[in-house]
């Protein structure tokens, strides 16, 4: 019902009205949230993950995973580990590829990145045309920005021009912290599209981390993450993304 009324709220003049101007497209909004940022954000980030996972009959399978998130000048990478580390199990992503591990050994080698990347660390500390780039596999028009309200608050919402459209390739993001709080992307093409919410921001070192991320196929849950035990700007060495050394020692 919250939902409901949120998303009508985002038809309301009155609403809309009070909101800061709405940058002249999607490249601005990306440069407001470098600016906003600048100098401040991490560039480690560790923390524990809760991921409760939904299959079409809705029974919930529970993991618990662990992960690891780095950037340097060769751009973002993030190692999740599923289960207990030891074992060998886990991904490592950059915004454009992924390495699969099973029992330590490298299992699959694809063309497939973390689509999060670019707009939860990448716009933060890079230029903003390597963001851009790196945005571009998700299709989000970035000519495309319209005012909204998202849980009560002002937003910028990239990629969609109307209210009523809730399919395209888009992000939301909320004016007063700059942050991302909602993302629509399809991870396969010719696939459904997910409908991401990112909940309870907290201060992390510098800048803001979400510690709740929901994901929705067609309304029902698909994947809810829980985060704990963050740290930023932690020291993480080449090894912990090494990926002919994938078994990390506790």
């Amino acid at each position: 019902m919250i939902r409901i009324i949120v998303a009508a709220l985002l038809c309301a003049p009155s609403v809309l009205a009070a909101q800061a101007p709405v940058p002249a497209n999607g490249t601005a909004v990306l440069e407001r949230m470098r600016a906003a940022y600048d100098g401040k954000w991490y560039y480690t980030l560790t923390f524990a993950q809760k991921t409760t996972m939904f299959g079409k009959d809705g029974a919930k399978r529970i993991q618990p995973w662990r992960e690891s998130l780095r950037h340097t000048s060769a751009g973002t990478q993030l190692r999740i580990d599923v289960g207990d580390p030891a074992n060998g199990n886990g991904v490592l992503y950059t915004a454009d590829s992924s390495w699969r591990f099973q029992g330590g050994k490298l299992v699959a080698h694809d063309a497939d990145g973390n689509a999060f990347l670019p707009l939860i660390e990448g716009v933060y500390v890079q230029p903003v045309a390597k963001t851009i780039a790196e945005l571009a596999p998700t299709h989000v028009d970035l000519s495309k920005v319209q005012g909204g309200i998202w849980m009560g608050k002002p937003v910028w919402i990239v990629g969609a021009t109307a209210a009523s459209d809730t399919t395209s390739p888009q992000f939301w993001v909320e004016v007063e912290r700059q942050v991302v709080v909602r993302f629509i992307v399809r991870f396969a093409p010719g696939g459904d599209a997910y409908d991401v919410q990112l909940d309870d921001y907290v201060k992390a070192g510098g800048g803001m981390l979400a510690t709740k991320v929901s994901m929705f196929v067609k309304g029902a849950p698909a994947q809810i993450e829980d985060y704990a035990d963050w740290k930023v700007d932690v020291p993480l060495t080449d090894a912990v993304f090494d990926v002919t050394k994938w078994v990390r020692t506790p």
